[in-house]
């Protein structure tokens, strides 16, 4: 799960790998990058990103804070699959909305492998940004990093992630619970994972 932020955040700059240093070192929680700070201060200082994003500029810190949201969304998602029959799960309180939405404005994804080249292509990118502008004042965090695995049958892996927003996310997952394309997760995977506390 930790190399998985490499292809997420590791660019060409020296800043950039020094965050995803950042980040792993973190989530082993080796005290030395934050010299007298706890766990929990360091938690809470991730409240900082409901905040509108305009307030902040490129600073590292604030860029691992969301990798490391986007990590534990992945994870307790994966963990969840794992556990519950997809079908039954509710996202959001606006599933029906937000599932409706996708399939009338994407007829024809295979939701099943995300092309990333495709989601993220100029055509894609007007085609989602109306979608995702349309839940704006409905979903909570709707534009909020969060990762996809691009092929339902795997893991979250380095090789399996996308970077997406929550609503993105949602519709996509969605369509992959409601049409049993991650049926087969819970059984490949569920003697392997258990719910973190």
């Amino acid at each position: 799960m930790l190399r998985l932020l490499l292809a997420m955040l590791v660019g060409s700059s020296r800043q950039q790998k020094g965050v995803f240093l950042l980040v792993v070192d973190f989530w082993q929680m080796k005290p030395e990058y934050w010299p007298g700070a706890t766990k929990d201060q360091l938690m809470a200082g991730t409240s900082v990103l409901s905040r509108p994003a305009e307030e902040f500029e490129n600073d590292p810190s604030l860029e691992a804070m969301w990798a490391i949201k986007a990590m534990e969304h992945a994870e307790v998602y994966f963990n969840i699959l794992c556990s519950v029959d997809p079908k039954l799960l509710k996202l959001t309180p606006h599933d029906e909305q937000i599932y409706k939405t996708f399939k009338d404005t994407f007829p024809n994804m295979k939701v099943n492998k995300v092309d990333e080249d495709e989601l993220k292509s100029p055509e894609g990118k007007i085609k989602w940004r109306f979608f995702c502008e349309q839940f704006k004042d409905v979903v909570e965090d709707y534009s909020f990093g969060t990762l996809l695995r691009a092929d339902c049958t795997g893991d979250y892996s380095e090789q399996n992630s996308i970077l997406t927003t929550r609503i993105q996310f949602y519709a996509i997952e969605l369509a992959r619970n409601r049409e049993g394309f991650n049926d087969s997760v819970r059984e490949k995977y569920k003697s392997n994972r258990t719910i973190k506390k």
